[in-house]
C-alpha cells in the first residue's frame, strides 16, 4: 500500500487547490467579492424593486415617487412598486432603506426633509451622507400658502394682519414635525413674528382633506398638492414661496411680490438607495430615472402639477450629493434657531 505523504510534503497542486476553495467559501460568506457585485450589477434587476415613499399615499412625494416608477419600470425591465411607510417625519421610511440590503431592490424616494433630520432628531438612526448613497435629483416643487376656502382674508396682506390678530386661535396644519410643510411654517412664524398653533398630521393627504373640510385654517404645502384643490376653488390660495410666479397657477402672486423675499421655500426630491449599492446597479437607477425624467408625459404631467423635472445635469449622484450638502448646511441652523424638536 502506497504511503500518503504527510502534511508538509503534499503535492504543491493540491495546495494550491485547497487555497482556491477556501478563497471562494470566504467570497461566498462575505457576500461574494467585487468582481461578483460587479456581475450582479450586470444581471440587474432580475426582479420586482420597491421604492419607499416615507409619507401617506396621496400626498406630493408619493405623487412625485408614481410620476417616475412606471416610466423607470419601462427603462429596468422590471416593475417598481410604490410602498408608503410613514411615519416620524419620514425618518421611519427612511431608516427602514438604510437598513436594507444594498442590492438596489428597495430605494427611497425622499424630499428636502432628508436634509432637516438630523437638526430635529437626536437619536436618528441614520445620517444622510454616510447611510445612503445618492442616485440623482428629480424635482424642486413650489410651495403654495392656501386656506380653507371661507377664510376671511381675501389677499396675501389681508393674511398676514389676519394671522398676527389672531394668532392665538388660528390653526395651522402640516404633515408632522420635519416635514415640509413644517418647514415653511417655521418661515412664515419667521416671517410674520408669530407662534402658530400648529395641527400636525401623519402626512399632507389627511391635512389637506381637514383642510378642504374647514377644519383647519392655513397651510403651505408644495404645487403637487394643492393645484388640484386651488384650481377649482376648494381652498383659497394666497401666494407662491418662489421668486418666480408659477406657470400653473399665473394669478397667484409670489412671497417676494408681496413683500416678503425671505419666505422663499422650494421642496427639492432625490432618489437614493443603502450605502454600499455597487455602482453598476446605481448607474443602472440613474439612467432610468433620466429617462423618465424626459417622458413626455413625466413632463406634461409635473407641469400640471406647478413643477418640472430637474435639469439634466442634476440627475446623478455627484450633484445630488452636493445640494444634500448644501441644504444640511442651510436648514441645521434654522431648525435650531427655531428651537424645534421632534419628540
Amino acid at each position: 500500500m502506497a504511503l500518503r505523504p504527510p502534511p508538509s510534503r503534499r503535492p504543491a497542486r493540491f495546495l494550491a487547490l485547497a487555497t482556491v476553495s477556501a478563497l471562494a467559501l470566504a467570497a461566498c460568506s462575505s457576500g461574494g467579492s467585487a468582481g461578483s457585485n460587479s456581475a450582479a450589477g450586470s444581471n440587474y434587476p432580475t426582479g420586482t424593486i420597491t421604492m419607499v415613499v416615507p409619507f401617506s399615499a396621496g400626498g406630493p412625494t408619493d405623487t412625485v415617487a408614481r410620476l417616475v416608477a412606471e416610466p423607470m419600470s419601462k427603462t429596468l425591465g422590471q416593475q417598481i412598486i410604490v410602498q408608503n411607510v410613514e411615519g416620524a417625519g419620514g425618518t421611519l421610511g427612511a431608516g427602514e432603506v438604510a437598513k436594507a440590503k444594498n442590492d438596489g431592490y428597495k430605494i427611497l424616494m425622499h424630499h428636502i426633509g432628508m436634509s432637516t433630520a438630523p437638526a430635529l432628531y437626536s437619536n436618528l438612526a441614520f445620517k444622510p451622507l454616510e447611510s445612503f448613497q445618492t442616485i440623482g435629483l428629480v424635482t424642486e416643487v413650489p410651495m403654495t400658502i392656501i386656506s380653507k376656502k371661507d377664510l376671511a382674508p381675501a389677499n396675501f396682506k389681508e393674511l398676514v394682519e389676519y394671522v398676527k390678530a389672531n394668532k392665538e386661535k388660528v390653526t395651522y396644519a402640516n404633515a408632522g414635525i420635519g416635514s415640509a410643510s413644517q418647514l415653511c411654517g417655521l418661515l412664515i412664524e419667521k416671517a410674520l413674528g408669530v407662534d402658530l398653533t400648529e395641527v400636525p398630521y401623519k402626512g399632507t393627504g389627511p391635512a389637506m382633506t381637514d383642510l378642504v373640510g374647514g377644519q383647519v385654517d392655513f397651510m403651505c404645502d408644495q404645487t403637487t398638492n394643492t393645484t388640484a384643490q386651488i384650481k377649482p376653488g376648494k381652498v383659497k390660495a394666497y401666494a407662491v414661496t418662489t421668486a418666480t410666479r408659477v406657470k400653473s397657477l399665473p394669478d397667484i402672486p409670489t412671497t417676494t411680490e408681496e413683500g416678503m423675499p425671505d419666505l422663499k421655500v422650494g421642496v427639492w426630491h432625490g432618489l437614493y438607495a443603502p450605502a454600499g449599492t455597487s455602482e453598476a446597479v446605481v448607474k443602472k437607477l440613474t439612467d432610468a430615472l433620466a429617462a423618465a425624467l424626459k417622458d413626455p408625459k413625466v413632463i406634461e404631467k409635473m407641469a400640471d402639477l406647478g413643477t418640472a423635472p430637474e435639469a439634466a445635469d442634476q440627475i446623478n449622484p455627484a450633484a445630488h450629493t452636493a445640494k444634500l450638502k448644501a441644504q444640511l448646511d442651510l436648514w441645521t441652523p434654522v431648525i435650531k434657531a427655531a428651537g424645534v424638536k421632534a419628540a
